[in-house]
């Protein structure tokens, strides 16, 4: 009864408005830190490997250029996804603005919703800007690339961007930012060999390992499903079905984690 009247109040104070002023807030508040420099920092990455790589990779220099501008933007991305992100609330907390906030109607719901579209509204313009980046530098270094496979990759990034998010929240509203960061990036790097941790206990033949590897990979999110690196490298285009498939993956797992933030975050003694 208790958590149905709970949820009752949090879905009947939900205001979009809200969400907009609390989104808008963050989104001010990250830009101000000048966390789009990563952009900047990204030009000179990739401006250095079309230098170095071509010296090192010879033959194979343009599928070199190509996988290390896609994996150099994502890991950037990750990394601004987890340490922002699990700042995010813990900052609020620290400088005792949560209470100015609780006290305000605002409700939780609202309050992650904003956090997370904020954030994830820096995520699209960095997303945006290292890709923008990386097809100029290509083109400029006349090297040949399908278009749109390289951005079906960016747009998959930001969608795991968008989970790593949530999962960085999730971990923050309990845990210190400290704790949250590595509890978020064991997350990610699990999530991106639970599949590869499947395939290998089926071929060791253990049961306890297969027990643990499959309960492993229904719990924690499968990031290889958003991850289009050979798309991008390769110019191959994954089925219709499967792109659609491993978007609303990515959407309903988000979804369910903000769920989870809000129910803990509405449970805190502030």
């Amino acid at each position: 009864m208790s958590s149905s009247h709970n949820f009752g109040v949090i879905t009947k104070k939900f205001s979009l408005i809200r969400i907009w002023a609390v989104a808008s807030n963050v989104f001010r508040e990250v830009v101000r830190d000048r966390i789009l420099f990563v952009i900047g920092f990204y030009a000179l990455l990739m401006l250095a490997a079309v230098r170095i790589l071509p010296d090192i990779a010879g033959p194979v220099k343009d599928k070199v250029l190509l996988d290390f501008g896609v994996a150099s933007s994502g890991l950037l991305g990750v990394i601004v996804a987890i340490f922002v992100g699990t700042n995010l609330i813990n900052k609020e907390i620290e400088k005792r603005t949560v209470f100015v906030i609780v006290t305000k109607p605002v409700s939780s719901l609202e309050f992650i919703l904003g956090k997370h579209l904020g954030l994830s509204a820096v995520l699209a313009i960095l997303v945006a800007g290292m890709t923008a980046i990386y097809l100029s530098i290509l083109s400029f270094a006349h090297i040949s690339y399908e278009l749109i496979p390289l951005l079906l990759t960016a747009f998959f990034l930001f969608l795991e961007l968008c989970l790593v998010t949530a999962a960085a929240l999730l971990f923050s509203v309990f845990t210190s930012s400290i704790l949250a960061i590595l509890l978020t990036s064991s997350l990610y790097l699990v999530g991106h060999l639970s599949e590869g941790m499947v395939k290998l206990a089926g071929i060791t033949k253990n049961p306890s390992f297969q027990q643990l590897t499959d309960n492993l990979y229904l719990v924690l999110p499968d990031l290889s499903r958003l991850d289009l690196k050979n798309s991008a490298v390769y110019g191959v285009i994954p089925q219709l079905d499967t792109l659609l498939i491993n978007a609303g993956y990515a959407v309903i797992y988000t979804a369910i984690l903000l769920i989870l933030t809000t129910a803990i975050f509405s449970r805190r003694q502030f």
